[in-house]
């Protein structure tokens, strides 16, 4: 899972980053709390629901039909009412015969997903104006895990890079991709050109990490800073090469089950002084999957991978021997997986593989074992992954400095295997609140920061600055989906935190209407139809690029294709994709057998080469207010009256100190209400304390009983590997999937 990312951070990132031709953004995102580890207001460890919700409301002739259910219960009518064909066809897709049949039947799940209609997609990182003094082409393009965000690859120069050279450099890069050559010349060709190379990079930053533990995390403000102190067996290059990083080599048995990796002899465990602690082993590994099962931050990525992951996470099994992850000696390391994983060498590049120093670990208080982690945790006597200071470091870095909502600072690891081929030797990140909409643009050009993301307030600056026309360029989309949220069940009307009080002020009836409605699918589709995506986005971006990021699906339509000729069915028809029918195309397939008026796929779009993306394949007027109709007549039925005079309120929190996210509410707000001729009100609720209470509400809960809003836009997910499952498995029912919280259930 790598991401439930926040979509706050889009506003100043941007050009934190560089970029290739396939990812030209590298832009900051975050996870929200992951739904495996469940808090108050879902199951205590004996499987009873706990408390943690308000009590149910029941109003007028209204009635709540769950108001006598636990959360438990709640959440599987609900799920199996709007979910019960997306996870029907899931479990399907991954008894598939083959990788191009697994495609297929994925998409025709992920149909099914969208037409529920519980989440709309929204945009992507990226597509966006932008200044960046670090050269395109020097973070990988490789769209999951989380390789793109390390950072001592970047070649960064002392002044921006011109337009014209960016262009130049993206096109010897496409010519050079896969050659190992381009770096070299990259670096040559900003010589030739008059820059000065430097080996500093400076950054802003929104939210600090939670935790120094980088295998005991679900949130990509962790992860992609705490990348940066570990290495992975493989890492993919700024040419997308997955190439030997920790392992030096690995080979696959013919049956596809056993993978065995060399491990590289001579790396050394350092702390944040640089102090060499032990030598990295091939158990180091093992430590750090029995950390992962045992923490279950991110355990159940293993589930039906890794042999027996499943049933040492259930407790099924006690002994960490059986399952399939074995020391075969001190640089021999043998996973043994369930089945053949076509994808399995692309996890590899996320947190849930990393090493974990066992010795340092257990001289921190840290011990093995579910059970026992779990008595440990929280206790004085279990100090690893609190400061910089108490995690073990074997990657390019070692953090000198962490002063919260201030600065990061990342040095060279003095003792790392490789430090003679990093080009970044000092890597500072510079915090920002967003309350300044300007701050990253005037510190980026006073080179504080080396890039910055131009905004609809400050593409106007840079131009008058006369940096826009020399400068400027766009940045490619990536991987990341941000969706706009309908929460199905709400029961919690201020915020979980006794620090943040956000407070709605909706009334009892008013929070039964809403509720209800939330539930009916033909009222969820309205709003998707009924909301001008483009506008919306043009707050963040400006006009000039508005449509470019939007996304229609949730797993990009080019994230993968098909390598052979397959047949499937849709809804009855035997229907042929050929080889290279990218994912996409079958989703809209689908979609359109299915008769929804939603256009998740273009063909033509991205020049010919065909995307989910640059369009707002959702908004329609006459469709919106067609599904609003039959709304309107079902909710009647149970009792909710909708017309001008008793207009339907739900509540929609926002961060009201960031200018951005102001006016991105009020662009929704405006445009909904519009659309329905004031017979729905969305009642925007202002966050402060910068972004505090507005993460509170719609970010940082732990369990969907906590979940403070009707609808909000704060979340999304970017991929852990290269098949849609990553996006598909957020989804899951009965706490496994991350996202389903989001939509009010588990």
């Amino acid at each position: 899972m790598k991401k439930i990312v926040a979509i706050i951070l889009t506003l100043a990132m941007v050009a934190s980053f560089a970029g290739c031709s396939q990812n030209d953004s590298n832009e900051e995102s975050n996870n929200t709390g992951s739904a495996a580890n469940t808090t108050e207001g879902t199951q205590d460890n004996s499987g009873e629901t706990t408390e943690g919700t308000s009590e149910p409301v029941v109003a007028g002739e209204m009635v709540d039909p769950y108001a006598d259910m636990s959360h438990d219960q709640v959440s599987a009518e609900l799920y199996e009412k709007n979910l019960g064909d997306f996870i029907t066809n899931l479990d399907s897709a991954k008894e598939s015969s083959s990788v191009s049949e697994r495609f297929a039947q994925m998409a025709i799940a992920e149909a099914k997903l969208l037409e529920s209609a519980v989440f709309v997609p929204l945009s992507s990182n990226g597509g966006r104006y932008a200044l960046s003094r670090v050269a395109p082409g020097t973070v990988t393009p490789i769209l999951w895990g989380s390789d793109n965000d390390r950072f001592h690859q970047y070649i960064v120069a002392t002044e921006f890079i011109k337009s014209t050279d960016r262009t130049a450099m993206k096109e010897k890069y496409n010519e050079l991709k896969g050659t190992g050559e381009y770096e070299a010349w990259a670096k040559q060709y900003l010589t030739d050109n008059g820059y000065t190379l430097k080996d500093t990079y400076d950054m802003a930053y929104s939210s600090d990490p939670q935790t120094w533990d980088y295998i005991n995390t679900y949130r990509s403000a962790d992860s992609e800073a705490l990348v940066n102190i570990y290495d992975g067996l493989m890492e993919y290059d700024m040419e997308g090469r997955q190439m030997p990083a920790l392992a030096e080599s690995y080979t696959v048995s013919d049956d596809g089950l056993t993978y065995t990796f060399k491990i590289r002899q001579g790396v050394k465990w350092v702390d944040s002084q640089g102090r060499e602690l032990a030598d990295l082993v091939a158990d180091d590994f093992v430590a750090g999957m029995q950390h992962a099962l045992d923490c279950g931050a991110v355990s159940y990525l293993y589930d039906g991978i890794v042999k027996n992951a499943a049933a040492y996470s259930s407790g099924e099994i006690v002994d960490m021997n059986e399952v399939g992850i074995k020391a075969v000696d001190d640089y021999t390391l043998e996973y043994t997986l369930e089945q053949p994983t076509s994808f399995f060498m692309t996890m590899l590049s996320y947190h849930t593989f990393a090493p974990l120093c066992r010795s340092y670990y257990e001289s921190r208080g840290g011990v093995f074992g579910i059970e026992e982690f779990g008595n440990a945790y929280g206790t004085d006597s279990y100090t690893y992954g609190q400061s910089p200071d108490s995690v073990a470091y074997c990657g390019p870095y070692v953090v000198t400095n962490f002063t919260a909502k201030n600065t990061i600072v990342f040095k060279s690891n003095e003792s790392y295997w490789n430090k003679d081929n990093i080009n970044i030797k000092t890597l500072t990140w510079h915090f920002t609140d967003g309350s300044d909409p300007t701050k990253t643009y005037e510190d980026a050009k006073a080179g504080v920061l080396d890039g910055s993301g131009l905004s609809e307030t400050t593409v106007p600056i840079a131009q008058t600055d006369g940096l826009f026309d020399e400068y400027h360029y766009v940045s490619s989309t990536d991987a990341t989906t941000f969706t706009l949220w309908f929460n199905l069940y709400r029961t919690k009307y201020t915020n979980f935190s006794d620090e943040t009080k956000v407070v709605s002020n909706m009334t009892d009836e008013q929070k039964v209407r809403a509720n209800l409605a939330m539930q009916n699918q033909h009222f969820r589709l309205a709003i998707g139809y009924g909301f001008d995506r483009s506008t919306y986005n043009a707050q963040l971006v400006g006009e000039g690029v508005k449509d470019l990021s939007i996304r229609n699906s949730y797993t990009p339509g080019n994230f993968v294709e098909l390598d052979e000729d397959i047949t499937v069915d849709i809804n009855g028809t035997a229907t042929s994709f050929p080889a290279g029918t990218q994912y996409g195309e079958i989703v809209q397939a689908q979609i359109t057998a299915d008769g929804y008026p939603i256009k998740v796929y273009d063909p033509d779009a991205d020049d010919g080469a065909g995307s989910s993306d640059g369009f707002d394949g959702w908004y329609n007027v006459d469709n919106a207010k067609a599904e609003f109709e039959k709304a309107i007549e079902e909710l009647a039925a149970q009792g909710v009256e909708i017309s001008k005079e008793n207009p339907l309120h739900f509540d929609f929190p926002y961060a009201q100190e960031v200018d951005v996210f102001a006016n991105r509410a009020n662009a929704y707000k405006q445009s909904v209400e519009g659309t329905f001729d004031g017979m729905i009100v969305i009642d925007l609720i202002p966050c402060s304390n910068g972004y505090a209470e507005w993460y509170d509400a719609t970010y940082y809960f732990e369990s969907a009983a906590d979940a403070n809003y009707n609808s909000c836009d704060n979340g999304g997910w970017g991929p852990d590997y290269g098949d849609p499952q990553t996006y598909l498995n957020t989804m899951l029912p009965d706490y496994t999937g991350d996202m389903t919280k989001m939509i009010g259930v588990y």
